[in-house]
């Protein structure tokens, strides 16, 4: 890797740090909705494979999302914000969900992953844009196979697409009735339950695996994780004041605009690397 790639790839993680910071304590998204773009943006100046190129932001974003979520997530549960007993319900199936996405993940064709990340944030985009909020949300009650079946889905995608869960859960305990303040503190700590398991996979199955950059672990770069961790960990503050300070409606149009955007651009390298 040369001198100007390596810079290019410290100025976009740096870039990526702080923006992911401030999203993650903002929409308990615990960062990688900015980091996994961003990261494959810079990897890709490298000259890899775009599939390997997306594997390889992927693991790293998970990684990083391990201390942004502890950082976002203790911010929410001292304003009340993070539901513990939905986290004891839905814990282990999330679980679950990212061993088996993040297995997945680490054997496919990159590009598929690429498709994954596209088509769930259009669809999350269009959710959140465009659904009207019920005024005084009630929780719904499911059963636990259903929580589980829930839990598997959202961990499952969550692991494929680098992010911290927030991207499919805020809309999810949302859509099932959830404050979308609480949503979104829920969310954050359920980012760590994915970031350390969703991290090792990606570790183990990319393991020895031909045309890595230098510092990696598998899919996991950790040149990239120690630029970005300290500054999604400081701005994750910065994203929950923010949170608690804005219209509920402009929480849900913020998080919605930011990821269409996201998708169009990963819809457009998809099509880039297919041609």
């Amino acid at each position: 890797m040369d001198t100007q790639t390596l810079i290019t790839l410290l100025s976009v993680a740096i870039g990526a740090g702080i923006g992911g910071g401030i999203l993650a304590g903002l929409l308990g998204v615990g960062g990688g909705i900015v980091i996994v773009p961003a990261l494959y943006f810079a990897l890709s100046l490298t000259g890899m494979e775009p599939g390997l190129t997306m594997q390889v932001a992927v693991g790293t974003s998970l990684a990083t999302i391990i201390f942004t979520a502890m950082s976002s997530a203790y911010g929410h549960y001292k304003k009340g914000s993070v539901d513990t007993d939905l986290l004891k319900l839905w814990g282990p199936s999330i679980l679950v969900g990212v061993l088996l996405g993040g297995t997945l993940g680490g054997l496919v064709d990159g590009r598929i992953l690429i498709g994954v990340f596209a088509v769930v944030a259009a669809l999350v985009a269009i959710d959140m844009v465009f659904r009207k909020v019920r005024t005084g949300p009630e929780p719904r009650s499911f059963s636990k196979p259903v929580w589980a079946f829930f839990g598997t889905l959202a961990g499952a995608i969550s692991a494929m697409m680098g992010i911290g869960g927030g991207t499919v859960c805020v809309p999810l305990l949302n859509f099932l009735g959830y404050d979308i303040r609480k949503a979104v503190g829920t969310s954050a700590a359920i980012g760590f339950i994915i970031g350390v398991p969703g991290a090792i996979t990606y570790i183990l199955t990319g393991w020895g695996q031909d045309g890595l950059l230098p510092f990696s672990l598998g899919y996991v770069n950790l040149l990239a994780v120690l630029v970005i961790i300290p500054l999604t960990t400081t701005f994750a503050r910065v994203g929950v004041k923010i949170a608690h300070s804005i219209p509920q409606r402009a929480l849900r149009l913020a998080f919605g605009l930011f990821l269409g955007l996201t998708s169009l651009r990963m819809f457009m390298d998809l099509l880039g690397s297919l041609s």
